[in-house]
């Protein structure tokens, strides 16, 4: 795998540029890390879902060193349910990606000290234009009314799945219809169960997993409020 990983995008998404802190619950960013992880499996056909579970078709190594320690663990476990493998995984995930994005100067890690002993890790952006990149194949998605590739698609819909849409900085209408078009095109790439998998633009396997791993996140954070 090249480029930034899914769970490196939602990283950048979720934290303010300029406080460095997360803009929603850290639960949602774990349970997110995780999904994101196995959703990049899919995507690059190590994983698979088959009879409610998700296991390892290919065990080859990726090239991304926690992608790979995800999908050596797998490889040593029997299949598990979407809803297990996220619990499972989502523990330490962040703070690994976030180590990663510092190592490459996407983002500063600061550490402070409040009450004079407690640490407080602060990950404000250093380098912008990845993030740029992101928030703009994410507008292109939002607005050109055609269904975007496969990845962006997934993004979106990890998005959508989070409930991160405040993290796109809209507001009113705006971020009404942005909420609209995430569920549009996780719709129309055959995640929602509301498309046929023979219609969608994204490979059914992939949307195997996606829609699973969506169900499975979207349980664990319990009721949307109204």
């Amino acid at each position: 795998m090249t480029g930034v990983a899914l769970a490196e995008e939602l990283l950048l998404l979720a934290y303010d540029d300029e406080t460095g802190k997360a803009t929603m619950p850290r639960i949602s960013l774990d349970l997110g890390m995780a999904a994101a992880v196995l959703v990049e499996l899919a995507l690059v056909g190590r994983i698979g879902y088959a009879d409610g579970n998700l296991a390892v078709i290919d065990p080859t190594p990726t090239g991304e060193p926690v992608a790979d320690d995800v999908l050596a663990r797998m490889a040593a476990d029997t299949p598990h349910s979407p809803s297990s493998w996220v619990q499972r995984l989502r523990h330490g995930l962040r703070d690994r990606i976030l180590g990663d994005l510092c190592g490459r100067g996407v983002v500063r890690d600061v550490d402070e000290t409040e009450l004079g002993f407690i640490h407080v890790h602060r990950y404000p952006v250093a380098d912008a234009s990845v993030e740029a990149d992101i928030r703009q194949r994410l507008a292109a998605a939002l607005t050109s009314g055609q269904l975007p590739d496969e990845r962006t698609a997934a993004l979106a819909t990890l998005v959508a799945v989070l409930r991160m849409e405040p993290a796109l900085n809209l507001s009113g209408s705006a971020a009404t219809e942005a909420g609209r078009r995430l569920a549009e095109i996780a719709a129309g790439a055959g995640f929602s169960g509301t498309v046929s998998l023979d219609d969608s633009v994204v490979r059914p396997s992939v949307s195997l997993v996606i829609a699973a791993l969506g169900q499975a996140v979207d349980a664990a954070l319990g009721k949307r409020p109204a």
